[in-house]
């Protein structure tokens, strides 16, 4: 054009190749094939035109020069800062209960068991019978459950049985203080009958803690209760008495009930004869 001297038209060429180079086309026409020929510049509007890419903000200065691209953000090099979980409000190291120091006593199982209502025979007994004797002793005794004057006292074996018991221990040299006296069940069954399975599930936890916490040489089970739950063993009582069986690291024995000899005062030679062998393994190595 007339109007346009050489160095513009030179530096409008620059800027339409500089458009050119970021893909921005069309948006002028011209008039005829000669170059420098060239009308009113006007913006086209494409159907699906690219987004136009950012346009530098200096121009350029010099005649045939083509601007500079814009150079891409710098990302920070400095590493992300974490943000870290809140601390807890509590102190985990003090709500986790402290451990015990050495094997477990007497005194603490019965804390363990408390004021039990763990079974159907809270409500109707008068005492929990936890044991009596030796917490160190070689032989445990252990029971089906407690009876009415055990239930009174507080005892174990206090009653007929318990003195039939305690002249079966005279007859072979033991004295009840040298021994631990026990029952499957704590508190008194109604009636006395025998402890159910529910009620045996219950309280044999803190049996098996008591055995444990003792480690005697021998477990004397009196009574076919006491053997199936020590033992596991269903048989009569009468067809597995006077034999020992293993039990952990120590020993069992499994003889009649002396409520059973009450009842049958003829069979008071096997429980004599049980007793004698009682007798014998304690004195063995």
């Amino acid at each position: 054009m007339a109007f346009m001297d050489d160095g513009t038209r030179k530096e409008l060429k620059a800027w339409l190749e500089f458009y050119q180079e970021l893909g921005i086309e069309g948006f002028y026409r011209r008039k005829s094939a000669a170059v420098g020929t060239l009308e009113a510049v006007r913006p086209a509007q494409p159907a699906a035109a690219p987004a136009p890419r950012p346009v530098p903000s200096t121009l350029p200065t010099r005649a045939g020069m083509s601007p500079a691209l814009p150079k891409p953000a710098t990302l920070p090099t400095s590493p992300p800062v974490l943000i870290r979980p809140p601390a807890p409000s509590f102190n985990l190291f003090e709500a986790a209960p402290a451990p015990r120091s050495g094997p477990e006593t007497l005194e603490q199982i019965r804390q363990d068991l408390g004021d039990c209502r763990r079974c159907k025979l809270a409500p109707t007994r008068k005492t929990i019978v936890f044991g009596e004797g030796n917490p160190h002793a070689e032989l445990v005794f252990i029971g089906e459950g407690p009876g009415a004057d055990e239930d009174e006292q507080g005892l174990p074996f206090v009653g007929r049985a318990g003195k039939l018991l305690n002249r079966m221990m005279q007859t072979v040299g033991l004295k009840r203080e040298e021994v631990y006296i026990c029952n499957v069940v704590k508190c008194r069954p109604p009636e006395n009958r025998t402890p159910e399975k529910d009620e045996v599930d219950a309280c044999s936890p803190f049996l098996y803690r008591q055995i444990e916490s003792i480690k005697p040489r021998l477990v004397c089970c009196l009574g076919a209760p006491a053997v199936r739950t020590v033992l596991g063993i269903k048989e009569g009582i009468t067809k597995i008495r006077g034999q020992f069986y293993d039990f952990g690291s120590t020993k069992a024995l499994a003889t009649v009930h002396p409520a059973y000899v009450l009842r049958n005062p003829r069979e008071e030679k096997i429980l004599r004869e049980d007793f004698e062998k009682i007798r014998d393994f304690l004195k063995s190595s």
